[in-house]
């Protein structure tokens, strides 16, 4: 009995071993933007941590073909688990298929792969209650229950490549939609559908090029017509917005409400001058370390955690899914949220 009893925690512990010190590959989009850079790091020092060998892979410029030959290249030097933040979610079936046929699962971060059978799990924050934090965020400051009105808005959203960018432009239409159809919001340049709002590689440069045109050719201004509101998805757009708003005159007695998303280094600074008035803080330490707990459950045989089985249709099948939590941020909050719970220090931002 004893025997067996050391004959099955050594297999087990075994087993642990081998999982701990397999190579898993890690396929980020670009490090131009400072969020993917922060949740690279992340991913790649928890799952160290853990003991896996990591391959993390950054695409250049958001270029799909280099994004496809990173993941071949994890395929064919031995991961055993992929997990991937795609460019462009509908992209990738090609390359996918030959790691199903490899039998690697493929975990979804952040952004969900469309259009294949290939993906396992899909982890990140519930983008359609994203955008209508946002959207609420707008119709509160705003008073719309209540206050009598019209105001001025303009809407921005993701790249249309990116899937995460119709939750998060459903999300935040639920909540603004009603108001714009009876009249209290006016969008004075007339652009509401997905497909008019998208911003091209969540570009701040073409965020900032929108917002400009939509300054002059709606005539608003810090003296002219009054815009009370730009929705922004995230804080790459926010930061465009602002900066266009700031060349236009605007100051931070007369800025509009400006939403974002991600909580970068220029948004805390923007968020405490007064050129950002919220941004959504998506703890990538947190979807790091469920992401490694997926990771750690396929490699050992089990069954990943998940809470949502039935929202992530990737036109193919419904994905089991990990959604976490977030949390809203303004100047008044930066401290106790971002500061003291060591995601950024104080002295960054002196």
């Amino acid at each position: 009995m004893k025997k067996l009893l050391m004959a099955v925690l050594c297999g087990a512990f075994g087993m642990l071993m081998t999982a701990a010190g397999e190579k898993v590959g890690v396929a980020m989009p670009t490090k131009n933007l400072e969020r993917w850079n922060h949740d690279g790091a992340n991913m790649k020092a928890v799952l160290e941590a853990k003991g896996y060998d990591v391959d993390l892979q950054y695409s250049t410029n958001n270029d799909i073909s280099i994004q496809v030959n990173e993941i071949e290249n994890l395929i064919q030097n031995g991961c055993k688990v992929l997990v991937i933040a795609a460019i462009d979610g509908s992209s990738l079936s090609s390359v996918l298929a030959n790691a199903k046929a490899a039998n690697i699962p493929v975990i979804a971060y952040d952004r969900l792969i469309m259009n294949t059978d290939a993906v396992s799990y899909y982890a990140s924050f519930d983008n359609f209650k994203l955008g209508e934090i946002q959207g609420q965020f707008i119709k509160d400051k705003l008073d719309l229950d209540h206050a009598a009105g019209p105001f001025n808005v303009e809407l921005f959203t993701g790249s249309a490549d990116d899937n995460n960018s119709e939750f998060y432009y459903q999300g935040a239409m639920s909540i603004l939609k009603p108001f714009i159809d009876n009249g209290k919001l006016k969008v004075l340049s007339g652009q509401t559908t997905k497909a008019e709002i998208a911003t091209k590689n969540w570009s701040t440069e073409e965020a900032q090029k929108r917002m400009e045109n939509l300054l002059t050719g709606n005539n608003y201004g810090p003296d002219d017509v009054k815009l009370s509101a730009v929705l922004g998805t995230n804080d790459s757009i926010a930061n465009g917005i602002s900066t266009a708003l700031i060349d236009a005159g605007y100051t931070p007695d007369n800025f509009p409400i400006v939403t974002g998303m991600d909580c970068d280094v220029m948004t805390v600074r923007n968020l405490l001058n007064g050129s950002q008035t919220m941004s959504i803080f998506k703890d990538t330490r947190i979807l790091a370390d469920k992401v490694v707990a997926m990771v750690a459950a396929i490699l050992e045989g089990k069954e990943p955690e998940v809470n949502n089985t039935t929202d992530y249709n990737n036109g193919v099948k419904v994905i089991p899914s990990y959604l976490c939590d977030s949390i809203i941020v303004t100047k008044e909050n930066i401290a106790p949220v971002l500061f003291d719970s060591g995601y950024y220090k104080a002295e960054q931002f002196k």
